[in-house]
């Protein structure tokens, strides 16, 4: 009888069949042809490992094996002059016995194999592949040819993170993770001699085994790498770019290199706010964040030394490479000072703005990035202050100084002249750099520094006199107020404009009221500057 070969199951897909000289793993069953089973290498826990067609096997399965795919199953009948002939096998296989295999095929390679690389999905845009000495993060599954699980790294819920190229991985690891993107998908199989060889890991990998790594690359970089800057949007004009120092507000987006996003400015509705340069911030953004205008977006690629690290934070794994995607707000530096542009300055500009002065003005108040804050415009009347007395911010007092009526400027005022880290409640951020189109429209000079009210003329010797109306040698608050009142109206004398009558004149009997009682006497009635003709006044 010839040899026999009946294919029990063949699998669908079948990309390599044994050939002579190939290596072979596979499980089998031996019995005589009444059933009586002489060998089984499943009561062994392991399969049969041998080189086919090398006169390793009887004769009879060296010629069954080949044309096998793996996962194929064969029953084979073997006449003895193809197994044991004449001779048998003492106590096991009598002499001219015809034998019957059940034959499953596991696993098959040949020394001349080299690592198969196979893309299956490769992202539309690749910056950068994995080259020797990168570190890289990745997700796989290993199974064994006949498709076995053996070890799942999304099992572990965590990326395998490893250098490539410099003896970490096997071998055949090493050189299958060249040339990935990120976000590509890779099935990488490996041939024992690149991996764990004869003797396997000692643990799930048995020794001669092929290994096949379904692989997607989520993360790159290497220790080598700074940052990456790509300018997404610079506006056209730039007068200033951020330096060390300076005091940045802006939003962002943060993900990770396979578009993971772990972190946004956005979702907590309200810009982060930082010094930059000064260690504030991940070494990465302090130096990403530099030279950057008003208004700009970029993204900025940080790499793990320059993030967060090996460990990691919160939602960011450790050695990830980070992605930010910035939009300057605003920032200023803490020794700025209040910038003044003239815009329009009227021809007859000789009366100009100052302390003590009233000030009617119309403004448009913004932020650096033009959000309208607030405009009396829209109030349709215009704000009123007295310069130099604390009505505004020191910026605003500052920006409204050496003004002419008619005239139109724009006042930057960094939030250290403005609203300070605290900002306003529901309408100035904190930090905000504000800006103020302001027209001056009217100005009523004020008194000398310090006064409230002074003379037009010559100060009457008997002043005491007039203003004691009933003459009782006493002057109380009313009658103080009723002359005061009558010397403005007939303009002999004039009140510091922009404040409440009430207000200056009480303040000025008080001053007078030495002795506190509520009225003033002859002794304690005097003017502060007997040479000068001012009644002088401290708010």
């Amino acid at each position: 009888a010839d040899l026999s070969v009946e294919r029990r199951f063949v699998p669908e897909s079948c990309p390599r069949a044994v050939r002579p000289g190939d290596f072979v793993r596979y499980h089998y069953l031996g019995a005589f042809p009444d059933g009586t089973r002489f060998d089984s290498s499943y009561d062994r826990g392991s399969t049969f490992n041998v080189f086919v067609g090398k006169g390793q096997l009887i004769a009879g399965m060296d010629k069954a094996l080949v044309g096998m795919c793996v996962n194929e199953r064969r029953f084979v009948k073997i006449p003895p002059k193809l197994a044991y002939g004449s001779e048998g096998v003492s106590g096991v296989i009598p002499p001219n016995a015809v034998l019957h295999f059940d034959v499953l095929l596991i696993d098959l390679w040949n020394s001349e194999d080299e690592v198969q690389v196979q893309t299956y999905f490769k992202p539309e845009k690749c910056p950068r592949t994995v080259q020797v000495s990168d570190f890289v993060r990745y997700h796989y599954n290993g199974t064994f040819l006949d498709g076995t699980l053996f070890d799942s790294s999304h099992n572990r819920m965590r990326t395998y993170d490893t250098y490539v190229g410099i003896g970490w991985l096997i071998p055949g690891m090493d050189q299958g993770l060249l040339g990935m993107c990120v976000g590509e998908k890779r099935i990488i199989t490996i041939p024992p001699f690149l991996a764990y060889g004869e003797e396997g890991d000692g643990k799930e990998i048995p020794g001669q085994a092929s290994l096949v790594f379904d692989v997607v690359l989520l993360d790159l970089h290497n220790p080598k790498d700074g940052i990456t800057i790509e300018n997404q949007h610079v506006p056209e004009s730039c007068e200033r770019r951020s330096q060390t120092g300076d005091f940045l507000r802006y939003h962002y987006n943060g993900t990770l290199l396979d578009g993971t996003l772990f972190d946004s400015s956005y979702s907590r509705n309200h810009t982060y706010d930082t010094y930059v340069g000064k260690g504030y911030v991940i070494a990465g953004m302090d130096e990403g964040l530099l030279g950057v205008c008003t208004g700009e977006k970029r993204r900025i690629i940080i790499p793990p030394h320059l993030g967060y690290g090996e460990e990691g934070r919160g939602k960011i794994p450790g050695s990830a490479v980070l992605v930010f995607d910035i939009h300057v707000v605003d920032f200023h530096n803490p020794a700025d000072s209040v910038s003044i542009t003239v815009n329009y300055k009227p021809s007859n500009c000789t009366v100009l703005s100052k302390k003590g002065d009233y000030l009617k003005y119309h403004y448009n108040a913004s932020l650096l990035d033009g959000t309208l804050l607030d405009s009396t415009h829209s109030l349709g009347k215009t704000y009123n202050i007295v310069l130099g007395s604390g009505q505004v911010v020191v910026g605003m007092d500052m920006g409204l100084q050496d003004m002419c009526v008619g005239e139109r400027r724009t006042v930057v005022i960094p939030p250290h002249l403005g609203y300070g880290e605290d900002g306003v409640e529901g309408e100035v951020p904190g930090s905000a750099v504000l800006v103020f189109d302001i027209e001056l429209l009217e100005l009523v000079s004020g008194l000398p520094e310090g006064y409230m009210f002074v003379w037009n003329g010559e100060v009457s010797p008997n002043l005491f006199e007039e203003i004691d109306q009933n003459h009782d040698g006493e002057v109380l608050l009313e009658e103080f107020s009723e002359y005061i009142q009558a010397q403005v109206d007939s303009g002999k004398g004039k009140l510091a404009p922009g404040f409440d009558f009430e207000k200056i004149v009480k303040n000025m009997f008080t001053n007078q009221d030495r002795d506190g009682n509520g009225k003033v006497t002859a002794e304690e009635f005097k003017l502060k500057d007997q040479e000068a003709k001012e009644e002088h006044d401290e708010l």
